[in-house]
């Protein structure tokens, strides 16, 4: 297996075991349906415990995901699908500075969007790309589909609770559920090229 699908593997399994235990260490007084996942890795706030927990997991799945998109777009030469893998790299850039810049901190509300708005779209980009492609068009397809859903479910979310915790962690299963698409079922790799 290549290196950045190894890294493309890993990246979810980081954040998708550190949040529980960062929810776990803060178990008292954290809730899903009223809390954000960020209140987890607030540093000025007595009452949270091991802050560093979700600020080191963030930073860790972030690079394992740069490193990944990166080489999904090694050699990729259509513009399309090289514009949406950019978008969606410097969404796991905006994942990275949301650890190194915890809330409470001022960029933590903007890099937080931008982990979200440039993550969803960038796979949404690479979807219209594949569309244009034969052979890639049913992924283009299910990207697509991918990408609706997600966002109406978590309109929902946000519509429905206080906190915007369930919205994040919908957004955070649909880029980890789109990267294991992209490594076990189908490789965007070759097709783009």
């Amino acid at each position: 297996m290549r290196c950045y699908r190894l890294s493309g593997l890993l990246s979810p399994v980081v954040s998708l075991i550190g949040i529980p235990l960062a929810i776990y260490f803060n178990r008292s007084w954290f809730s899903l349906t009223d809390n954000a996942i960020s209140d987890l890795g607030n540093i000025y706030h007595p009452w949270v415990s091991h802050p560093y927990v979700l600020s080191i997991t963030l930073i860790f799945s972030a690079l394992l995901g740069m490193h990944y998109i990166l080489g999904l777009m090694r050699g990729w030469r259509n513009k399309v699908s090289r514009v949406g893998g950019g978008v969606m790299f410097f969404g796991m850039l905006s994942l990275l500075h949301i650890g190194v810049f915890p809330e409470g901190t001022w960029p933590h509300y903007y890099v937080s969007w931008g982990f979200f708005l440039l993550g969803s779209f960038g796979m949404f980009i690479i979807g219209i790309a594949a569309l244009f492609k034969r052979e890639a068009r049913k992924f283009g397809i299910i990207t697509i589909f991918i990408f609706l859903i997600a966002w109406l479910l978590a309109i929902w979310a946000l519509h429905t609770f206080k906190g915007v915790a369930i919205a994040e962690l919908i957004g955070a299963i649909t880029l980890s559920l789109w990267i294991y698409l992209t490594i076990f079922w189908y490789s965007p790799l070759e097709v783009f090229r």
